[in-house]
C-alpha cells in the first residue's frame, strides 16, 4: 500500500514529495519555508512545460482532509475581505479557474463572505452566452469560457477577485485582466494564490500592468517562492517521462474487464435550484441554502457507507470540485469521533506521470475515458493517489451531465475504482442549468425609466429600496377625508384616483409611536427575521423583494436589512403599486421580467387582514400573464403578520401592533399611497406618487427602521428555532379572517365587506384615512390599542368590546356615507 501521508509533508522526517525530481532533474524550490509543505513535484506529458508544482492542500490530484482542504481557501477569503474592508468586500465578484482552482476560488468567495462567485469553463452550455474568455498559455487545456447566467455580474464597478492555485509567471491572471478590463472596466483587482512563485523578472511585471491599465492590483497568498529550473530541463524532463512510462502509454492502476454493477447509487436531495458550482454564477444566498442542507445529505452518505469502512474517499469531478467538498467536509464532522477517515480529490484532465516513491508527488494514476461529452471530443482523464491508497470506500461525485453511459461503461469510473477500493458509491448532483432570459418586450420595457431613489425620492437610502413608481410631487391629490368617502362610497371615483390629507399626529399621538415602537421592536426583529428565512429556504435563492407600496415597504427595506446581517448578501428590492379593483401595476411587472427572472420575485406586504390584496394580486398576475405571455410571477405574498391566515410565508399570525401603521407617509419614506388616474397615468406609465419633501422635519421612517434592524442580533436564536417549526408545520391558509369578515358584515348590517376592516394595520389605516363608523375590539385587549382608542377619541369613534373576535381589533367604515348622515363636523357618526 502506497503511504499518502506526503499530503502534509513537511512533517519532521518526513520524505519531501518533491525528492524524486530534485534529485533526477535538479529542479528546486525556494523560498518560504512552508513550500515544501504545501507543495511537492511531479512530472507532465506537456510540451510546454516539464514539472508539475502539486499542491499538497488544493484537493486535486493529492488526497486531503476536506477540513484542511476548506481551510486554506477560507483563510486566503478572510484576509481579501480584510484588505477590501467591509464595503470593497460587499461589492467584489470573486472569480475563479477551471479546473483546479474552481473549489479554491469558491472557498475564498466564502471567506469574503457577501461576493458571489463565478469560474470558468471549459464546457460551453447551450443557451447561455459567454460574458468573455481567455487563454491559458501553460495549460494542456487553454480555453476558457466565462458564462454567468446573470449577464451583469462582472459588470459592475466593485473588486473583481481573481483566484488560481499558483502564480507562476502571471500570464493567466494579466490576461483575463487585460480581457476583462477593456470591457468591464473597474479600479481594483485583487489576485489571490496559494502559492507566488513568480521569478523576479516577473514580479515586476504586475505594478508595471496596473500602471498600464490604470487601475489597482493586490496580490494575496498563502506562501511565496520560486522554482528554479536547470538548462534543458524541459527535454529531460520528457525524457524521463518516456522512460518511466515505456513509450507504450501504460496507464498504471487501470483496471480491465470489471463492471459497475457494485456501485451503489446514493440519493442526496440536493435542494432544487441550487447550483452544482460556480460555472454561471453562484451568489450567498445559494451558499445559505446549501449549507442547510447539507446535514441531511452527509447523512446519507454516512448511511451508505460500508459497515467497518475506516477510510473513505470523496472523489469530485473534474470542476466539479466545490459541492464534492461541501459534503465531503460535512461527512468529516457527522463522522468524527467514529474513526473514520475522510479524504477529498478531484478527477481531472491532466496527464501526469506516476511513480511509486516516497518522494514524488503522484504515487499512482488510474485512466479511464471522458464521461460527459467534453466540446473537445473523447480523451483519457486520471485519479491520481488513489491507487493502492488503502480506501476502505470511495464515494464519487459527478454532476448529471456526466453520468452518462460513458461513466458506466466497463472502463468507466466506478469499474475502475471497484478495482482499487472494496465500496464504490455514485452520487450525482443535478448539473445547474439557466433559466431562459424573459420574453423581450423592447417596444413597452425600454419606455420604462429606471427606479425612482432617495434622496431624489423617498427619504430612504438609494440602496434601500427603488421606487417603480412615477414622481407626481407637484400635482396636487389631496381631498378632505369625507369628500372622498362619498364620492368612493357613491361609485362617483375611485379611492386611488386622490389621496387623503396626510394626518399629523400630535405630540400625545407620537408619543404613543414611540413607546409602542420600544415596546414591539424585538418582536418585530423576530418577525422580519423569520419570514426572511423563509422566502430564502423555500421561495428563492436569489430572491427579488418586490414590496406593495407603500406598506409593504418598510417592511421589504427590513427584510433586506435581515438578509445583509444575518447572511453578509444583498438582495434587489423594489416597491410597486397595486390598487384594489384595478390589479398591480402591469408596467412594473413588465421592468421586473426585463431585469429579473419572475420566478426569482418575491411580492412583500406589512401584513394580511381579510386577504383582499393577496387575492387581487393572484387575479393580476394571472390577466398578466394571459396578455403579456411573461410566465414565472409567484402571486403569493410574503407578509411580517398574517392574522387572517391567508398565506403561507409569514414572519408571525399574531394581530398585534406594527407601529408602521400608526403613521402615514412619515414612517414609509415620506411617500404617499399610490395614484392611478387615466389623466396621469398613461398606457405607458408606472402609477404614481408623491415625496412629501415638506414632511422631512417629522420623518421617522429611517429610525423606525433603525430602531428594528437593532433587536436583529437579538433575535437570531429564536428565529432559528422559530423557522425550523414553521418550515415543519402545515401552514396552508384557513382564510379564516375572511369568513369572520363575511359574518362580521352581515351582524352589524354593513353588506360590504369591503367597509370591514380587520387587525390592527386596518383599523388604523380606517382612522386615518377614511371615516370611521365603530371600532370593534377585542375584550381584554391592551397596549395594542392604545394608540387606536386615541384616534378614534380625536374622531369620535365608539370602541365597542367584543367577546369573540378572531383579531384584536375590527375598524367599520361607515355603510351609508354621507356628510349629512355625518354631521357638519364628518366626526360623529350616526346611522
Amino acid at each position: 500500500m502506497i503511504n499518502t501521508a506526503n499530503d502534509t509533508s513537511g512533517a519532521p522526517g518526513a520524505v519531501w514529495s518533491g525528492a524524486w525530481v530534485r534529485e533526477r532533474l535538479g529542479v528546486e524550490l525556494v523560498g518560504d519555508e512552508e513550500l515544501t509543505g504545501l507543495l511537492g513535484l511531479a512530472l507532465r506529458r506537456n510540451p510546454k512545460r516539464a514539472h508539475l508544482l502539486v499542491s499538497n492542500v488544493l484537493g486535486k490530484h493529492v488526497p486531503q482532509s476536506p477540513a484542511v482542504v476548506y481551510g486554506h481557501g477560507f483563510t486566503l477569503g478572510r484576509r481579501v475581505r480584510e484588505l477590501l474592508g467591509e464595503d470593497g468586500a460587499r461589492a467584489a465578484v470573486v472569480l475563479g479557474y477551471a479546473e483546479t482552482a474552481t473549489g479554491l476560488g469558491h472557498s475564498v468567495a466564502d471567506g469574503v463572505g457577501e461576493a458571489p462567485y463565478l469560474h470558468s469553463t471549459r464546457r460551453p452550455v447551450e443557451g447561455v452566452a459567454p460574458a468573455g474568455g481567455f487563454e491559458e498559455s501553460h495549460s494542456h487545456a487553454t480555453s476558457h469560457l466565462l458564462l454567468p447566467e446573470d449577464p451583469e455580474l462582472l459588470a459592475g464597478p466593485g473588486p473583481l477577485v481573481l483566484v488560481d492555485d499558483e502564480f507562476s509567471t502571471g500570464n493567466t491572471v494579466l490576461n483575463t485582466i487585460r480581457a476583462l478590463h477593456e470591457r468591464y472596466p473597474r479600479e481594483r483587482y485583487v489576485v489571490v494564490a496559494l502559492v507566488d512563485m513568480r521569478s523576479t523578472a516577473d514580479q515586476g511585471r504586475l505594478a508595471a500592468f496596473a500602471r498600464e491599465i490604470g487601475a489597482r492590483v493586490d496580490l494575496v497568498t498563502a506562501a511565496k517562492g520560486t522554482v528554479r529550473l536547470p538548462e534543458g530541463v524541459l527535454e529531460k524532463g520528457q525524457a524521463l517521462v518516456a522512460e518511466h512510462e515505456g513509450g507504450a502509454g501504460a496507464a498504471p492502476g487501470r483496471a480491465a474487464g470489471t463492471t459497475s454493477t457494485g456501485v451503489t447509487r446514493v440519493e442526496l436531495g440536493w435542494p432544487a435550484g441550487v447550483p452544482d458550482g460556480g460555472r454561471h454564477g453562484f451568489t450567498p444566498a445559494h451558499r445559505v441554502r446549501l449549507e442547510r442542507a447539507l446535514p441531511a445529505m452527509a447523512a446519507r452518505l454516512a448511511e451508505a457507507l460500508p459497515p467497518g469502512a475506516r477510510r473513505v474517499l470523496v472523489l469530485g469531478f473534474e470542476e466539479l470540485m466545490y459541492a464534492p467538498l461541501a459534503l465531503a467536509r460535512e461527512l468529516e464532522k457527522a463522522v468524527a469521533g467514529d474513526g473514520l477517515e475522510i479524504r477529498f480529490s478531484t478527477t481531472t484532465r491532466s496527464p501526469v506521470l506516476a511513480v511509486d516513491d516516497p518522494g514524488y508527488a503522484i504515487r499512482s494514476r488510474i485512466v479511464f475515458p471522458a464521461h460527459d461529452d467534453p466540446a473537445d471530443g473523447p480523451g483519457e482523464r486520471y485519479a491520481y493517489n488513489v491507487a493502492g491508497a488503502g480506501f476502505d470506500a470511495v464515494v464519487a461525485v459527478v454532476d448529471s451531465v456526466a453520468d452518462t453511459a460513458e461513466l458506466h461503461a466497463e472502463d468507466g469510473l466506478p469499474a475502475t475504482l471497484a478495482a482499487h477500493t472494496p465500496a464504490v458509491l455514485l452520487a450525482v448532483v443535478p448539473s445547474y442549468v439557466p433559466a431562459p432570459p424573459p420574453p423581450d418586450h423592447p417596444e413597452r420595457s425600454s419606455m420604462l425609466p429606471e427606479p425612482l431613489r432617495g434622496p431624489d425620492f423617498s427619504s430612504y437610502a438609494a440602496d434601500e429600496v427603488g421606487w417603480l413608481l412615477q414622481d407626481l410631487s407637484d400635482v396636487t391629490l389631496e381631498a378632505p377625508t369625507e369628500e372622498r368617502e362619498e364620492a368612493i362610497q357613491s361609485g362617483g371615483a375611485h379611492y386611488a384616483e386622490s389621496l387623503p390629507v396626510e394626518y399629523q399626529p400630535s405630540e400625545q399621538y407620537q408619543a404613543l409611536f414611540h413607546s409602542a415602537l420600544d415596546a414591539s421592536a424585538e418582536r418585530i426583529a423576530a418577525a422580519v427575521g423569520v419570514v426572511t428565512e423563509t422566502v430564502l429556504a423555500e421561495r428563492s435563492a436569489r430572491p427579488v423583494l418586490v414590496s406593495l407600496a407603500r406598506a409593504g415597504t418598510p417592511v421589504g427595506v427590513l427584510m433586506r436589512r435581515w438578509a445583509r446581517h444575518r447572511h453578509g448578501i444583498d438582495v434587489p428590492h423594489y416597491a410597486v403599486s397595486i390598487v384594489r379593483g384595478r390589479g398591480i401595476d402591469a408596467n412594473a411587472l413588465r421592468w421586473l421580467a426585463a431585469h429579473h427572472d419572475p420566478a426569482d420575485v418575491v411580492f412583500v406586504d406589512g401584513w394580511t387582514g381579510k386577504g383582499a390584496i393577496t387575492r387581487e394580486l393572484a387575479a393580476a398576475i394571472e390577466e398578466f400573464e394571459a396578455s403579456d405571455g411573461i410566465t414565472g410571477f409567484d402571486p403569493e405574498i410574503a407578509v411580517l403578520a398574517d392574522p387572517g391566515s391567508c398565506v403561507r410565508t409569514y414572519g408571525t399570525r399574531e394581530d398585534f401592533l406594527i407601529p408602521s401603521a400608526c403613521l402615514n407617509s412619515t414612517v414609509s419614506g415620506l411617500i404617499s399611497r399610490t395614484v392611478l388616474r387615466a389623466d396621469l397615468v398613461g398606457p405607458d406609465d408606472f402609477h404614481g406618487a408623491k415625496f412629501y419633501r415638506e414632511l422631512a422635519g417629522v420623518d421617522v421612517s429611517v429610525a423606525f427602521l433603525d430602531a428594528i434592524a437593532a433587536r436583529f442580533a437579538e433575535v437570531v436564536d429564536a428565529v432559528d428555532v422559530r423557522t425550523k417549526e414553521l418550515l415543519a408545520a402545515d401552514r396552508t391558509p384557513t382564510w379564516e379572517g375572511w369568513a369572520a369578515v363575511e359574518r362580521i358584515s352581515e351582524e352589524y348590517g354593513i353588506h360590504d365587506v369591503n367597509l370591514v376592516k380587520p387587525g390592527v394595520g386596518e383599523t388604523t389605516r380606517v382612522l386615518l384615512r377614511r371615516v370611521p363608523w365603530k371600532i370593534l375590539a377585542r375584550a381584554g385587549a391592551g397596549a395594542d390599542l392604545d394608540h387606536v382608542r386615541l384616534l378614534a377619541e380625536q374622531r369620535g369613534v365608539p370602541v365597542e368590546e367584543v367577546a369573540e373576535l378572531p383579531y384584536t381589533c375590527v375598524g367599520l367604515i361607515h355603510p351609508k356615507f354621507t356628510r349629512g348622515a355625518t354631521g357638519a363636523d364628518g366626526k360623529a357618526v350616526t346611522v
